[in-house]
């Protein structure tokens, strides 16, 4: 009876979560962090001579150091507060979660407090990165090996 009490106390006290303005805000700034992306990849195969299939590692490495940038000047997490899951889009996600993990472990020192800290996060995220991308090409090369699409 107290947990049921304590549930409905709970629902009358909480203010209620505006959802649909969350998802707006989140589908907004997602949308503009990727278009940024993009502007990235134009500007990268505009003026440095890279082809649609050569861009990606370059848009991707300045799209972290962006988001690594504005996590240090501590603009990411207004950011993530404003947009919630939108400020999660992968690659910018990533960069702010690895960055926020050292700025975190930096009284514990460089090495066991910024770098443990920072792989703990960046270890886990680069292993499923690695073995996702194997199972992919094995069932790629095996679809390949039967003729169902082409190399």
């Amino acid at each position: 009876m107290k947990e049921q009490q304590y549930n409905t106390l709970k629902e009358q006290i909480s203010p209620k979560t505006p959802l649909a303005i969350n998802c707006l805000k989140a589908f907004v700034v997602g949308g503009i962090i990727c278009c940024v992306g993009q502007a990235i990849s134009f500007f990268y195969m505009m003026f440095f001579d890279f082809t649609e299939k050569t861009v990606g590692n370059p848009t991707v490495a300045t799209m972290v150091f962006l988001a690594m940038l504005l996590t240090g000047f501590g603009l990411y997490r207004k950011l993530g507060q404003f947009a919630g899951a939108g400020s999660a889009v992968p690659v910018t996600g990533f960069g702010n979660a690895v960055v926020s993990s050292a700025i975190e472990g930096k009284s514990e020192g460089f090495v066991l407090g910024v770098g443990s800290n920072m792989f703990k996060l960046a270890g886990a995220v680069i292993l499923f990165g690695v073995v996702s991308a194997f199972f992919v090409t094995l069932v790629k090369l095996i679809l390949v090996s039967v003729g169902v699409v082409s190399w």
